[in-house]
This record gives structure tokens, C-alpha cells and sequence, in this order.
């Protein structure tokens, strides 16, 4: 976690050299109907840790319906090169970052020219690249999650002035070596209490070798809690849950995380919702109250979803997902959204949005009191799903790793 300072490309710098793959490969192999392997195509790998071949993959307790589903369309608002994350950013933009290192602002013609490029700083080797971007309440500080050559998990702020980025004030928050190519995590967001939450995977391979999804001495495998405007070059807020203590990491807010595939706060209720990718059978989204105090144990890698891991024990404070499904049909990945808050679709109002990497369909689910009471097949498919934008007035869009980037608009 050192302070650093490096050049960065802003607008206007050549991007000639910025080219995304869509044929994404992880670098490492691991047992039959595992993971990915080097060679396989976008379809079946993919940064999220697409740990199982496409053609595998639906919801488990399908038919779980309370009401109607809304009825959405998805409206194609602009092409990218490999959009990974977004963000809300000042004046009522949306910022979309593109994986090989771009970040380009949404306005009424499609995307803008870079307002920041990073592309020789980083890879897009296995589940590499800009992974996340993130502004604080005010909009006064930017911050993008991405690794590094060396594939170690970085996040960078700038200054933000009239809604522009100050290169010259670009430091290094924190980092995290990362022992393989894959199950990076890496989004990042602010939580309602100000504080910025990172989301880091076990350190990748397979089956977590090394046993960081239940180490409390790592950053692998957590969800992150700290206050980068506190100290040089962050603070730990006194109330993470384990701070004082000597066999924990004070930075950690929950852990047991395999590759928590984006993360986001509920914008009405402030309750926590994490799309955590699973092994070879199982994918989860976990949930938290907004009330949390932190430390919940998501399990990983004692437990895939609701299902000991290879004979593992479930641990005593484990806290199961709110929601799981298998990988009996199309589904390998579960990508995490957000719950609705918008004003232009009604019968989304307060339901939780996700997608699957593999499968595309858009779902959502009722949730109350951290129960799912309903769940929906929203009838319409973005892709390559990698990851969900909430602008901010509310409406979501949808990032199609292949390029689309699509607003969810009723039908």
C-alpha cells in the first residue's frame, strides 16, 4: 500500500495504441469444469472470473414470481471498446471505463473523446485491465481500480475541478499484490457513510489454493472499507469490525468473497448487494442491511452459495446468499447491478437488476427485510453482460463487454 505518483494521459493523448480483445483468456487452467483455460473466446471467459463453459448455467428456484415482470427494452445509447464499469459523474454525466484504460464521458452523440488514458500502465492479460471507476459524494475526487503491469491491484485518485480531472494531483491509495491473472474483483464504490468500499477476489487459480476467502490477514477475498480523504494515503474508519485486532486486517469490512463481480448500495435504502462468482456450480448475491456493523462472512472458500466447498464446514458465522442459482443451463457468471431507483419505469420501482456473463438475460429480484419475495425474467438480453451503470437520476445502463452500452427504458 505505498503512495505513488505516474504520468497519466489525459484528453487528447493518442489512443492509436489502445486495442481490447474481445477474445479474453485467463492464464490459468485448473480441474475439468472449473475454470477457464488459455484460448477460450469472450463467450466463455472473461474479467469477472467466467469460471465455467458457456452452455452451463440458469437460475435455481425459477418460478419463485410475485406480480408481473415490468416490461423493459434495453435503448443502445453508445458503443465502447470493451466497457467494464461506470460511474455517475458531475453536471448528470455518466462515465464509462473501457478495460484497456480509457475512461470516456456519455453524452447525446455516444462517447467523448478519453478524458483519462491509462492504457500503457496496464494489461489486459486474463481478467486485467480498468476494472473500476468511482467519484466521492461531492464529485470533487475521482478514483479508478485497475492492475497494474505487474498485476497488482491499484487504486489511483485525481482531483476533480469544474467536473474535470487534474492530472498533476494523481496519487496511489492503495495496492494489493495479486498472485495470479485472475479473480482480480477490483469495482469500487462510496458507500451512504462516505467511505470507499473496494472489492478484491481470493488472488485467483482455482478452489483458492492459498485460502484467502477465511484468512483475515489478507486483503484477497474482502470487501474493503476505507477513507482515503483521512490520511496519507487513506485511513481506516474506527468502526471497521476489525480494527484492534492483531490477526485481522483493520481494512476489512466483510470477507469470505470468491470474486465479488460489482458490488452496489441500494440509493433508497443504503442496503449492500454483492454478485460473488462461484466455483463450478454455484452463483450468489449476497445482501447486507444498511444498518451493518460489517464482518459478515460470506463463506468462500468453506462454501459455494448454500453448499460446503469441496467437503468444507460451514462456518458458524457464515451468512448465506439472499440468492443463488445453478449452472444447469446458460448461465457461468453472475454480473451485479442495482436496485431501481429510477422514475421511468414503475414496476421496476425498489427491484434488484442483475445479469449473468454468460447467459445476458436481465433479471430482477424483490427483496425484503433481506428475503427475495419475487423474481423476474425481464425479457430482454444485453450480451456479454460485465457490469451495470446507475446514473445519476436513477436509470441503469447496461455494459455489453462487446461494445454496447444500453439504458434500460420501459418497453
Amino acid at each position: 500500500m505505498n503512495l505513488r505518483s505516474r504520468t497519466t494521459a489525459i484528453a487528447g493523448a493518442a489512443t492509436a495504441c489502445l486495442i481490447a480483445s474481445l477474445a479474453l483468456t485467463s492464464a490459468y487452467a485448473e480441474e475439468p469444469g472449473g475454470r477457464t483455460t488459455a484460448g477460450q473466446t469472450a463467450a466463455q471467459a472473461g474479467p469477472a472470473g467466467r469460471d465455467a463453459q458457456a452452455g452451463q448455467g440458469v437460475r435455481a428456484g425459477q418460478g419463485k414470481q410475485a406480480g408481473q415482470a415490468a416490461q423493459v427494452a434495453l435503448k443502445e445509447v453508445a458503443t465502447a471498446k470493451n466497457p467494464s464499469a461506470g460511474a455517475a459523474g458531475p453536471g448528470n454525466t455518466v462515465w464509462i471505463a473501457e478495460r484497456a484504460g480509457t475512461v470516456r464521458v456519455l453524452g447525446d452523440q455516444g462517447l467523448g473523446e478519453p478524458v483519462l488514458d491509462i492504457s500503457g500502465e496496464t494489461t489486459t492479460d486474463g481478467e486485467r485491465g480498468l476494472l473500476g471507476i468511482a467519484f466521492d459524494q461531492d464529485f470533487s475526487h475521482f478514483y479508478i481500480s485497475f492492475t497494474d503491469r505487474e498485476g497488482t491491484s491499484t487504486v489511483d485518485e485525481f482531483a476533480v475541478k469544474e467536473g474535470k480531472l487534474q492530472p498533476d494531483t494523481r496519487r496511489t491509495v492503495l495496492t494489493q499484490t495479486q498472485p495470479y491473472a485472475n479473480h482480480n474483483g477490483g469495482d469500487i464504490k462510496f458507500g451512504p457513510d462516505g467511505y470507499l468500499y473496494i472489492a478484491l477476489g481470493d488472488g485467483g487459480s482455482g478452489g483458492d489454493p492459498h485460502g484467502n476467502g477465511q484468512n483475515l490477514d489478507t486483503l484477497l477475498g474482502k470487501l474493503l472499507r476505507i477513507d482515503p480523504s483521512g490520511g496519507d494515503p487513506y485511513a481506516v474508519p474506527a468502526d471497521n469490525p476489525f480494527v484492534g485486532d492483531p490477526k485481522a486486517k483493520d481494512e476489512i469490512w466483510a470477507y469470505g468473497l470468491r470474486n465479488p463481480w460489482k458490488f452496489s448500495f441500494d440509493s433508497g435504502t443504503g442496503d449492500l448487494l454483492i454478485g460473488d462468482v462461484g466455483q463450478s456450480a454455484w452463483e450468489e448475491i449476497d445482501w447486507a442491511p444498511a444498518d451493518s456493523k460489517g464482518g459478515e462472512n460470506y463463506g468462500w472458500s468453506a462454501m459455494e452459495g448454500n453448499h460446503p466447498f469441496r467437503g468444507g464446514t460451514e462456518p458458524a458465522n457464515h451468512v448465506p446468499p439472499v440468492h443463488e442459482y445453478d449452472r444447469n443451463g446458460l448461465g457461468c457468471s453472475v454480473t451485479g447491478g442495482f436496485v431501481y431507483r429510477g422514475d421511468k419505469i414503475p414496476g421496476l420501482q425498489g427491484q434488484y437488476v442483475f445479469s449473468d456473463y454468460c447467459d445476458g438475460t436481465l433479471r430482477s429480484l424483490q427483496i425484503e427485510n433481506g428475503k427475495v419475495t419475487g423474481e423476474h425474467d425481464l425479457g430482454v438480453n444485453g450480451g456479454e453482460v460485465v457490469s451495470f451503470v446507475q446514473g445519476g437520476d436513477g436509470e441503469l445502463y447496461v455494459l455489453d463487454l462487446g461494445g454496447s452500452v444500453s439504458r434500460i427504458d420501459p418497453a
